[in-house]
């Protein structure tokens, strides 16, 4: 009864947690998709609302994320101010925000610390839900303190549906209701579901090139509908290039812009994957080895391995404290309910895509399967519902 109870503050805290004022504009966007209805959908909107989509989806992929979040590429004080604007214009709150937040996404990538893993929060949670919690809302000025030098993006931080409430006039001006409705709402809502895809689909459907600690995917599709941020897996495996396709048959338009920019001498700088990372021959560092190891050894259930060894004792001439000098020296012979490092190799190979840290990763492993063993081992009882079932 007790948990149930638990369970049920649980969902009250979580329920409260909901910034309500701020999901009313969000549905009210959505919703007014349906006046076109009223307001008919003419040539001249739909052209507004295909070229804002584009155009603003530079302004997330360009600006947003490969700029301010991860300062891919330099570029001046005037078109850092534009690339702001225009990022802004999407109503995806400031540029301070996003990359904040950005940022310690890629610090705690499918962590229970990430602010929108599918993994720990499920799908809806991830893709759109995150955003509307209280605990979201403040912009960690310490996480973006190179972008809040600047008085000017600190104006558009206080400011920030400006740009957004700026372009919607301009469609009104330009095409009327229709062009205010189609040209900029339905324009919005598309770039708003596709930016999010990023957060949620990228993480779950997709294939993995790079092992990189988390559940990042390259996914084809969403790289057509966000000019190349869909190559996801990439992008986690190095995330301060550029250039976010790394093979010649992934398209990104959002880097072919930029070379185009480039061009021009508006843009310069823009940084590449070593060739490392381009064979997939670079040693990963250690927090994507320590992440993966996790995944590696929650594989395996240490619950279960310490009941069969403490069921095994009384059957042999080990002891606890033998058992437990054994897990300590890695020796595996006279254990045989605890896997061997060959084991784990085995589904390290069929879990991760190929790296040369893969030892590392299953010595990793070991070592955090062994210890988990050793703990449950030593405590006076182990958990009730430890089950005899496979722990794969």
């Amino acid at each position: 009864m007790s948990i149930n109870i638990d369970s049920n503050q649980e969902s009250d805290q979580e329920h409260d947690d909901v910034m309500y004022p701020q999901v009313l504009p969000f549905v009210l966007i959505h919703a007014g998709c349906v006046a076109a209805v009223w307001t008919g959908v003419s040539w001249q909107a739909v052209a507004i609302c295909a070229a804002l989509y584009w155009l603003r989806m530079f302004g997330v992929t360009g600006g947003y994320h490969r700029y301010f979040s991860h300062r891919a590429y330099a570029t001046g004080r005037v078109f850092q101010f534009i690339l702001a604007f225009l990022a802004q214009s999407s109503a995806q709150k400031s540029v301070l925000w996003w990359a904040a937040k950005h940022r310690h996404h890629h610090l705690h990538s499918d962590t229970a610390q990430d602010v929108h893993s599918p993994r720990h929060k499920g799908f809806l949670y991830s893709h759109v839900s995150w955003i509307f919690y209280r605990q979201h809302d403040a912009t960690d000025l310490v996480k973006v303190s190179d972008l809040a030098s600047y008085p000017e993006l600190m104006w558009l931080h206080r400011l920030e549906l400006l740009p957004a409430v700026v372009l919607a006039g301009l469609c009104f001006l330009v095409a009327g209701w229709s062009g205010l409705v189609v040209g900029f709402l339905w324009s919005t809502v598309l770039l708003y579901h596709a930016t999010f895809c990023i957060n949620s689909l990228a993480h779950v459907h997709g294939r993995t090139r790079y092992v990189t600690g988390d559940d990042s995917r390259n996914n084809w599709l969403l790289a057509l509908l966000t000019m190349g941020e869909g190559w996801h897996n990439n992008h986690h495996a190095y995330q301060a290039s550029a250039r976010q396709g790394f093979r010649w048959y992934e398209i990104d338009l959002t880097y072919y812009a930029l070379v185009a920019l480039s061009w021009l001498g508006i843009v310069w700088d823009l940084k590449s994957p070593p060739v490392q990372v381009l064979r997939n021959e670079h040693r990963l560092g250690s927090r994507a080895i320590r992440q993966a190891a996790e995944q590696l050894a929650a594989r395996f259930n240490p619950e279960h391995i310490a009941l069969a060894i403490r069921t095994s004792i009384h059957e042999t001439e080990l002891s606890v404290r033998d058992a437990l000098s054994l897990l300590q020296h890695r020796a595996d012979l006279r254990l045989s309910s605890m896997p061997t490092r060959d084991q784990l190799l085995a589904e390290a190979q069929r879990m991760f895509a190929k790296t040369i840290s893969l030892d590392d990763i299953v010595d990793r492993a070991y070592e955090l399967l062994h210890d988990s063993v050793g703990f449950l081992l030593a405590s006076p009882a182990l958990p009730a519902n430890a089950t005899a079932k496979s722990g794969i």
